[in-house]
């Protein structure tokens, strides 16, 4: 982080032909942009996004509304560009990169998607841990990776997204082990299941606590017992842009219980991430409260893949706008407040 160009950029809002603290967070956010990206005028033109997908054993439980199989289907739609995020990275010219860590439903190669299989799926974390030590270290290498490729073609910020059935059981998992908290704490409707559904999911989640418990005070430990490839991948991912200067806008409820796991292990990540919305998810606020992070926009938004930040990304975009284009008082001939 550059102190001295936000430290510039603080001066130069203070010139603009407007009252100070008029455009609010979006003053704060541009001059967060330019210490991050060492420029007294940031730009957010390149952007790249990274959709990681892969399979959860916890599935067995009946944790999930949708089947298994609908993380490979989804894959292919990411291929065809027929998904959510798919559409928002066209609307926005930002890349879109799928990777596929790992699915039941195996989808085959396809063109524009990266295959990076560890498995089938991680195991059933009620029964061992998700991942053993070899395919967590694969899977953080696979978020690095992303961020490598984005780097090269030099991007300007890095939006991380999932794809997952069962993946907000093994997010409210991570951050129960991460905070200290029951599985009642977490558990939450995910894509769509009753009461009773998230009640046999915090029973879940309690039981793999009980069951790792000797382990779980290691945040890289509790990665590795309780979360999945792509949470795993993300937050390499985040680790990596925070190591080589990348601004990082974190999506919604599973890409912010990985940045937890990320700043978790290495603390200087939390000075990287930008937080995008507001998850529907019930325990996204608690990660936002350990993170003290608050998020640009709340649009009841639940969807995964990174859509959540691609659509704040717009926000961001503008605030960059007005910070680089506006007159001062100086330049547009117009008196200052006395």
């Amino acid at each position: 982080m550059d102190h001295a160009a936000g430290e510039a950029a603080v001066r130069r809002q203070a010139q603009l032909t407007k009252p100070p603290g008029a455009l609010g967070r979006l003053e704060a956010v541009a001059i967060q942009l330019a210490a991050l990206q060492g420029v007294e005028r940031p730009s957010l033109e390149r952007v790249r996004i990274a959709v990681f997908a892969g399979d959860h054993g916890v599935v067995e439980e009946g944790v999930s509304a949708f089947p298994q199989a609908v993380t490979g289907e989804m894959v292919k739609n990411f291929a065809r560009g027929g998904a959510a995020i798919s559409v928002l990275a066209r609307e926005l010219g930002a890349v879109l990169e799928v990777v596929d860590l790992g699915t039941v439903n195996d989808p085959g190669p396809l063109d524009g998607v990266l295959r990076a299989r560890l498995g089938t799926s991680t195991a059933n974390f009620i029964c061992e841990p998700a991942m053993t030590a070899e395919q967590l270290e694969q899977a953080l290498a696979t978020g690095r990776a992303a961020v490598e490729r984005a780097l090269a073609a030099g991007t300007q910020l890095f939006i991380a997204g999932e794809m997952g059935i069962g993946n907000t059981t093994a997010a409210s998992a991570l951050t129960c082990a991460l905070l200290g908290l029951s599985g009642g704490a977490m558990a939450g409707p995910g894509t769509g299941i009753d009461a009773s559904g998230v009640a046999r999911k915090a029973a879940v989640i309690d039981r793999a606590l009980a069951l790792h418990a000797e382990r779980l005070s290691n945040p890289v430990e509790a990665l590795r017992c309780l979360g999945g490839f792509e949470l795993a991948a993300i937050a390499g991912a985040a680790i990596a842009c925070a190591q080589r200067g990348l601004p990082f806008l974190v999506d919604g409820f599973i890409a912010t219980a990985s940045a937890l796991a990320a700043v978790r292990m290495q603390p200087g990540v939390r000075g990287w991430l930008l937080f995008s919305h507001a998850s529907a998810e019930p325990g996204h606020a608690r990660l936002m409260q350990a993170l003290d992070a608050q998020a640009l926009i709340d649009l009841g938004l639940r969807l995964g893949e990174g859509s959540g930040a691609a659509v704040a990304l717009p926000l961001l975009r503008l605030a960059c706008a007005l910070h680089n284009d506006m007159a001062t008082f100086a330049e547009a001939g117009v008196s200052e407040k006395q």
